[in-house]
């Protein structure tokens, strides 16, 4: 076994034109929290309690008991240790990697709920035995039949005033319960979103608090069924389940009353605003953003560090076989999901910057930041889970043959993150929220309302420059505002089509869906505009050295134009832009993936992943691919005996039948 670091990534990190631990100082917020981060990560990667065989070689059902077991040692291990609630999520990636676990709805989402939709009352009834995992919760809220339109739900909740209990009841197979992380096997208790029922009135979908199982004995109680929903494209470290309830009664106090509430004797007081309830799902589609670049930084990790390990073909005939990532083919898949890795990233910090920010203005009674943040965080969400997931495929497939194999980490990091494009919200409906906010605020505008935030551009599409005028193309402020125009430009333009539609005759609802393709493609234009002058921003930085300045400007740099490229039309269609810019940016791309080169494996180390994280062979920091390849294969359960006990069971029949017959 080797020992050492492989020559060429030795020498890539040599040839480096920056120290890669400033950036990840940037990246994480400061050196003392990387040291923090670090140290925490060390803590549990050389916890032998935590180490296990190689998940690929378990099924389902190991896989799952075996992260149920490390979940709640970690649990345990976080309370003896003391780590602080904000550097938690540290030790927690370090124990969990890239995988979900069968707590993972218990704190992203039963206890964010609470949180934000219960009372004073049912905070002090449940909250601390949630956080104290006293109770294991769940957020059922999908259905076999209905996901993202929450108002479609089926599953119901009839008022009796008499008992005053509500009566829960799933009245048909595709009201089933259906997906929730935790639901199959783990949870005894759920946040239940079901339809409202009061005297025969629909109020619409509420939240429920619902015990599913006994605290005694973990089995269903009487009038429910669940269980787990199988095996899937990935998740099989997590017990998605499905739940239907048969005449399930619970006391009136079990529907979470922080903002709607129903008195005992059946009347329904109505929240002060409907997007109350828009607070978890902010949330979760914000840590949707941060995870979306998280898996393309780990997808780009390893297919960088590979490329410069995997020596391939002849550039020049006679000489040796250059390193893959030499060649600008594969610089040219890599380099812009690199790019984008680093703008999600921060994106997802300003992301959770406004929701801080927001939730503390929603505490004191301000609710008129919600439409925006709702409209941003379901745009972000969908944008980035889209090119993450076609991001992370590109990687894979960067990696040749090696990265078809489970060794490589990459199909395991594509089956776990690529269901972000479909849960907590659908990305194509979630585009049309963002339409839906885009088109109110456009009319807004036209009726001389000044707007502000994320909106504030739609003032007023920009006029077309005059056609020849020339443009630095590498300047981060003209790329914005080119960004800006295009954005502009589609609103404008889908608010048009939107109006055409209703002049020819059509109803607003089929209005809107004749004109969803114009609105979904303002909603993305919008979203990445954002993207893009978030990340110029961010490199405003006083505190960034040139070193690290340079290399990020050049990534920034890198984003904009790819981004300007891929979706030319755009920006050429109006005039704004001119062939002769859109071919100097294609030439500028060329240039700065030259000038990221040397760069490329300092950038992936600025991402601070420990190889326990990566959990590839083909990213290992000390590059030594082949001799792990071929000691990972060894390992295979199939590997266990010379001779497979298959072979005496149906191959050596066989073929003893066949050569009797010669």
């Amino acid at each position: 076994m080797a020992a050492t670091v492989n020559p060429d990534l030795k020498k890539e990190r040599e040839n480096s034109s920056f120290d890669p631990n400033k950036i990840t100082s940037f990246l994480y917020g400061g050196p003392e929290i990387v040291k923090k981060k670090r140290e925490l990560e060390s803590l549990a990667l050389n916890d032998p309690d935590y180490q296990h065989e190689d998940l690929n070689f378990m099924s389902q059902e190991q896989q799952y008991e075996t992260f149920l077991k490390k979940t709640l040692l970690m649990v345990t291990k976080v309370r003896e240790l003391k780590i602080d609630v904000a550097d938690r999520h540290f030790y927690r990636s370090a124990v969990i990697g890239t995988n979900p676990d069968p707590l993972g709805l218990h704190v992203g989402m039963f206890l964010p709920t609470l949180y934000g939709q219960a009372s004073q009352e049912q905070k002090d009834k449940w909250l601390k035995m949630a956080e104290n995992f006293a109770i294991i919760g769940t957020y059922a809220q999908t259905e076999m039949g209905h996901g993202t339109f929450l108002r479609g739900l089926e599953t119901t909740a009839t008022y009796d005033p008499k008992t005053q209990e509500f009566i829960l009841n799933t009245p048909n197979l595709t009201a089933s319960k259906w997906w929730p992380g935790g639901l199959g096997k783990t949870s005894n208790y759920c946040v239940l979103m079901a339809q409202l029922y009061i005297h025969g009135k629909s109020y619409g979908p509420h939240p429920f608090m619902v015990q599913i199982r006994s605290l005694q004995d973990h089995k269903p109680l009487p009038g429910v069924t669940v269980g787990d929903i199988g095996p899937k494209f990935g998740y099989d470290s997590i017990d998605n389940g499905f739940l239907a309830l048969n005449n399930v009664r619970i006391p009136r106090e079990n529907m979470l009353m922080k903002h709607s509430k129903v008195a005992p004797d059946g009347t329904y007081v109505k929240p002060p605003s409907s997007k109350l309830a828009y607070g978890t799902m902010v949330f979760v589609r914000a840590t949707i953003v941060n995870d979306s670049a998280t898996a393309l930084a780990i997808a780009t990790t390893i297919a960088i560090r590979y490329s410069c390990v995997r020596r391939q073909s002849e550039m020049r005939p006679g000489h040796p076989e250059p390193q893959v990532l030499d060649y600008v083919t594969q610089q040219y898949k890599l380099f812009p999901y690199l790019a984008a890795a680093y703008a999600f990233w921060l994106t997802g910090q300003t992301m959770m910057s406004v929701y801080t920010t927001s939730s503390s203005q929603i505490s004191k009674g301000d609710i008129s930041v919600l439409p925006e943040l709702h409209a941003l965080s379901a745009g972000l969400k969908a944008l980035s889970s889209w090119v993450a997931n076609v991001g992370m495929e590109e990687c894979r497939m960067a990696c040749g043959g090696h990265g078809y194999s489970h060794a490589s980490g990459l199909p395991r990091l594509y089956a776990n993150m690529t269901p972000g494009a479909t849960y907590e919200g659908e990305n194509t409906v979630m585009m049309l929220q963002t339409a839906r906010y885009l088109m109110k605020s456009y009319n807004q505008s036209l009726q001389g309302e000044k707007l502000a935030g994320s909106v504030a551009y739609l003032s007023g599409v920009q006029p077309v420059p005059a056609a020849g005028r020339t443009r630095n193309m590498l300047d981060l402020g003209v790329l914005c505002d080119a960004y800006r125009h295009r954005a502009a430009r589609l609103v404008h333009e889908a608010a048009v089509q939107l109006r055409n539609e209703r002049q020819a005759g059509k109803d607003q609802p089929d209005a809107w869906n004749a004109a969803s393709v114009d609105l979904v493609k303002a909603a993305m234009a919008h979203s990445q505009y954002f993207v893009v002058k978030n990340f110029a921003e961010r490199l405003t930085d006083s505190t960034l050295d040139s070193s690290i300045s340079d290399v990020l400007t050049r990534l920034c740099q890198l984003h904009a134009l790819h981004g300007l490229v891929t979706n030319s039309g755009d920006f050429l269609e109006d005039g704004y832009l001119t062939g002769t810019d859109v071919r100097q940016a294609r030439r500028h791309i060329n240039a700065l993936m030259a000038k990221l080169r040397p760069d490329a494996v300092a950038l992936v180390d600025a991402f601070d992943f420990p190889d326990g994280i990566l959990n590839s062979v083909l990213g290992r920091y000390d590059g030594n691919v082949y001799e792990h390849l071929l000691e990972w294969a060894k390992a295979s359960p199939l590997n266990k005996t010379d001779v497979h006990q298959s072979y005496h069971k149906y191959l050596k029949p066989f073929l003893e039948d066949n050569r009797a017959k010669l």
